[in-house]
């Protein structure tokens, strides 16, 4: 493996050495969400102005207004990207309505191998239709929802004798998601140096995918599924089967008994807010937030812990994050996005790219031998790599992510009407945007 890897870079290089000498320098723009992951890219990327003679822009976005900028520039062919980093449920839409060029024979001729990423991120990020070998994006950053846990407050003696007084156990990482309820609860309106605590940050907001991002953790968890694995597009007791009116159920009490006051539209940001600030023991959130909690002088430096998302009666998964880097159809600097994508596949550079703070999904990077003692956190994000499940990766994403937004919020935030109508209602709404699409 490895030697295989040292001949590719070399390859690589050489490939990319001779593209900058022969061809124009060029002014690049790259387009993805403004977040800690993009400033680390912008520091990484001055390698490639200076091996390359192009130079990088980056278009950078807030996560709340990512989809509709972004969705709309692919939508209007418009040229402000010559990259994009797109969410994982883009690449449905981004091949099939050609906003992204296919990388297969630019893949094969430049000797990347999707066999060398781990392979939920090439069916998340670059497959399309899945599970196929057609490829619109490269791997770029791997991400999964995680939680994080103030490891300093669940080893001292008071508390550790209070939970076990309760619970019958030692107050631990949960194995399961009853477990991380009972510890959020444990946690709720109790005073810790006085000052009330609550049990756990968790998404609620409604209005780009938060509470999708969230829920999911626990529908998955307890049975749900997308669509009759037999037969595509039948969502009739899958989407809304007694294991998933349970996890919508779970995640309502979850919410209701052990969340802070006034935490009815939160996502990344506020639930990072609330957890370095010492408001939570728990924190549902994306990996990407780990280096930054490791950095913290109130929450880092070892006072945290991290675990991926505990397993429920159906098994145990995680809502999968992350993107895919595309080279956007409507550029007329195609080749010069090419030479990035290149660049950027060199097994050092990913290597880098790690150190950084980005998630690399090269193989070679997490699978060397140090990788899992490299950070504090670095063995939670193999393990939650490892049981992702997505989003729908449709064309029509955004309409199928919006009416699951609005019911499961209604529901969870809201308290209107039953789990079972929320997901009953979930099931006609999708019915209807897939009869819309010549799907059904």
């Amino acid at each position: 493996m490895k030697t295989k890897h040292l001949t590719t870079a070399v390859l690589s290089s050489l490939i990319a050495s001779s593209a900058a000498t022969s061809a124009l320098a060029e002014d690049l723009t790259l387009c993805w969400a403004a977040w800690d992951p993009a400033n680390a890219l912008v520091e990484l990327s001055r390698n490639f102005e200076a091996e390359s003679g192009h130079t990088m822009n980056f278009e950078f976005v807030p996560w709340t207004s990512f989809a509709d900028r972004m969705l709309n520039e692919l939508n209007s062919g418009g040229q402000l990207c010559d990259l994009m980093i797109g969410d994982s449920q883009w690449i449905g839409g981004g091949a099939e309505n050609g906003h992204y060029v296919k990388l297969n024979d630019f893949f094969e001729a430049n000797g990347i191998d999707m066999a060398d990423f781990i392979p939920a991120t090439v069916t998340g990020y670059a497959e399309w239709p899945k599970n196929t070998p057609n490829y619109y994006a490269l791997p770029a950053f791997g991400d999964v929802v995680g939680w994080t846990y103030r490891k300093d407050w669940f080893e001292r003696p008071e508390l550790q004798e209070a939970f076990k007084a309760k619970y019958g156990r030692a107050l631990g990482v949960p194995t399961s998601l009853e477990e991380l309820k009972e510890i959020a609860q444990f946690f709720q309106g109790r005073d810790i140096d006085g000052t009330t605590v609550y049990g756990a940050a968790i998404y609620t907001e409604r209005g780009s995918e938060g509470i999708t991002m969230g829920v999911t953790n626990a529908l998955y968890n307890y049975g749900f599924m997308y669509e009759n694995p037999d037969k595509p597009y039948d969502l009739e007791g899958y989407v809304n089967s007694d294991g998933a009116v349970a996890a919508l159920e779970f995640y309502k009490d979850l919410y209701d008994t052990a969340t802070p006051p006034g935490s009815s539209n939160w996502y990344m940001g506020e639930n990072i807010d609330a957890y370095k600030s010492g408001q939570v023991a728990l924190q549902m959130n994306f990996a990407f937030i780990w280096p930054g909690v490791e950095a913290d002088p109130n929450v880092g430096g070892g006072k945290s812990g991290y675990f991926p998302n505990p397993a429920g009666p159906a098994g145990q998964f995680a809502q999968l994050g992350g993107q895919g880097i595309s080279v956007v159809a409507y550029s007329d600097k195609q080749d010069a996005a090419l030479e990035y994508i290149q660049w950027f596949a060199q097994p050092e550079i990913q290597a880098k790219w790690w150190e950084l703070g980005g998630y690399s999904a090269l193989r070679a990077v997490v699978e060397d031998p140090g990788f899992a003692e490299s950070q504090p956190y670095a063995q939670t994000f193999l393990d939650s790599m490892a049981i992702v499940k997505d989003f729908w990766a449709e064309p029509a994403y955004a309409d199928l992510l919006l009416a699951m937004q609005e019911r499961v919020h209604n529901y969870v935030v809201a308290g209107d009407g039953t789990a079972k109508e929320a997901l009953d209602g979930l099931v006609r709404d999708w019915t209807e945007v897939f009869e819309d699409e010549g799907k059904i």
